[in-house]
C-alpha cells in the first residue's frame, strides 16, 4: 500500500493484489484519513470484480459520514454496474475532478 499526499486529497494505491485485505487495512486506519478526501487507486488489479467492489461500500458510508469525498480508481469493470453507493472513475485525473466538485457541492450548501 503506497500513500501519498497532494493538498486536501490523500491517495492510497493497493499494491499487493488483494483488495480484501487493501479495505480492512484502510478501514482499520480510517481514523488516520478521516479529514481528507480519499482516492483509492485498486488499477494495480485487473482482476476487480463488482463483488470486490461492494466491499468498499462500508468503508465509503462511514467516510462520506465525516462530510469528504471518496473515489474508488478501477479499470476493465462495468461502470454501469457499479453501485450508486459508491464512487467509481477509471483514472486519478478524473477522481480528482470528482473531489473538487464535490468540494464544491459542499461548499455551495448542497
Amino acid at each position: 500500500m503506497k500513500v501519498e499526499q497532494k493538498g486536501h486529497t490523500t491517495i492510497i494505491r493497493e499494491t499487493k493484489g488483494d483488495v480484501k485485505a487493501f479495505v480492512e487495512n484502510i478501514s482499520n486506519q480510517h481514523s488516520s484519513y478521516a479529514s481528507q478526501n480519499l482516492i483509492l487507486d485498486i488499477t494495480h488489479d485487473n482482476s476487480i470484480s463488482l463483488e470486490d467492489l461492494n466491499l468498499f461500500k462500508e468503508f465509503s458510508k462511514k467516510h462520506l459520514k465525516s462530510k469528504k469525498s471518496l473515489v474508488i480508481v478501477a479499470d476493465n469493470i462495468d461502470f454501469d454496474k457499479v453501485p450508486n453507493s459508491i464512487t467509481v472513475v477509471p483514472s486519478v485525473l478524473e477522481a480528482h475532478d470528482m473531489i473538487e466538485m464535490d468540494e464544491i457541492e459542499r461548499d455551495l450548501g448542497f
